[in-house]
């Protein structure tokens, strides 16, 4: 018995010791990992992270001035909150009004009005009734049990007003709905970016690769794609410049301009003598501090509006000696099938290990091919001797 509650003890402390190995590595990687992870401009969804501070109030009166594109970049629940205080504050409002002119023309039953007494409004016996009539008014319900009579022209007037009020709210709050739904942001979304850029080779030259997808049959017109290289500079003049832009240009086959984007595209950047990539090696990659973001820009076939697709990679995000898996095939009815399984599945290939070693060994390779004369060779003739004479 005492060897058995040995063996349960041992198999205990094993067990816990192996629950707390998983519980430190679960620690390290969900809260220690995030702390180190690389700070971002813009979002793998191509959000921005980036804040404005000390604004000036004056400068915050532009939001206002811009009413239009203020509401509409405003979220949904704020939206929603605007939309619904908007018209029950003006049915509340107006309602008042309503009351107000019933109690001036003491058209209330508290007022005792006479059998032979006209009112401004019929009917109206209170505020809930007076908020009922400014209701059916401005939406327009006409129950026809409540109406304006001829008595007053103030009333006459109040109903022309809140007419033509409620109009001009149903048309800017319901205008800014449909607008809001039918942002090209929302068509930015069926975009896809490769979770990873790959560095290989292709065309005998070192290239950076990244792949792109179009998640709906309806096609993007006149797609441009380029990227911008964010980095820490230091001018020759001491100036450090944080965020500094570098131009990256991508193309495919075609180019980068008026791609034919019905299938997922290999966009890349050729690694040559002015790429900012260009004195990076495998080793040294990791340790590099950069973002690179790159742009999608096209227009909407359905609906004409210019859209805008970002996404962004950190050097860790980028692997050097790999490309992507192919993913588009042909079925034996002729059609052609997209595998999106294999979307950001690389596959490791050989690969110079710096753009400067490749080229380094394409001159060599040419210099062999070619005939080079040197200039110190001096060829001496040399007599033969009677030793040599047969």
């Amino acid at each position: 018995v005492d060897a058995s509650g040995e063996n349960m003890l041992k198999m205990l402390v094993v067990l816990t010791e192996r629950m707390f190995k998983h519980l430190q590595k679960w620690f390290v990687t969900h809260f220690l990992g995030r702390s180190a992870q690389r700070a971002r401009l813009v979002s793998k969804d191509g959000r921005c992270n980036i804040e404005f501070g000390n604004v000036e109030a004056q400068s915050r009166l532009i939001f206002f001035v811009d009413i239009w594109t203020t509401v509409l970049d405003l979220k949904w629940r704020y939206k929603m909150t605007i939309f619904i205080t908007a018209f029950l504050g003006s049915w509340f409002f107006f309602g008042l009004l309503w009351y107000a002119v019933a109690y001036i023309h003491k058209d209330l039953p508290e007022f005792h009005p006479s059998a032979n007494h006209t009112p401004c409004v019929e009917h109206i016996n209170g505020l809930t009734s007076a908020f009922l009539f400014s209701l059916e008014t401005q939406v327009t319900i006409g129950y026809g049990f409540r109406c304006v009579t001829e008595q007053c022209g103030t009333a006459i007037f109040l109903l022309i007003f809140q007419s033509i009020l409620g109009v001009i709210i149903n048309s800017f709050m319901c205008g800014a709905i449909l607008a809001k739904i039918s942002r090209p942001k929302k068509r930015a979304k069926t975009i896809t970016f490769s979770k990873n850029a790959v560095i290989s080779k292709r065309g005998g030259k070192l290239c950076l690769l990244i792949r792109v997808a179009n998640l709906r049959k309806s096609l993007l017109i006149g797609s441009h794609i380029y990227g911008k290289l964010l980095k820490t500079t230091i001018t020759p003049e001491g100036e450090t410049i944080i965020l500094d832009q570098i131009n990256i240009n991508f193309v495919v086959d075609a180019g980068n301009e008026n791609l034919f984007f019905i299938s997922p595209l290999t966009i890349y950047h050729v690694i040559d003598h002015t790429s900012p990539f260009f004195h990076m090696a495998a080793e040294t990659l990791p340790q590099q501090d950069f973002e690179l973001v790159v742009f999608l820009d096209g227009t909407v076939e359905s609906t004409s509006a210019t859209c805008q697709v970002r996404t962004s990679y950190v050097p860790e995000e980028v692997l050097w000696g790999y490309r992507f898996a192919p993913m588009v095939s042909k079925t034996k009815e002729g059609k052609y099938r997209v595998d999106f399984h294999n979307f950001s599945k690389t596959v490791e290939v050989e690969t110079p290990h710096c753009a400067m070693c490749l080229y380094n060994e394409k001159d060599a390779q040419a210099r062999m091919k070619r005939g080079y004369d040197n200039p110190n060779f001096i060829l001496s003739e040399v007599s033969e001797t009677d030793d040599t004479k047969m």
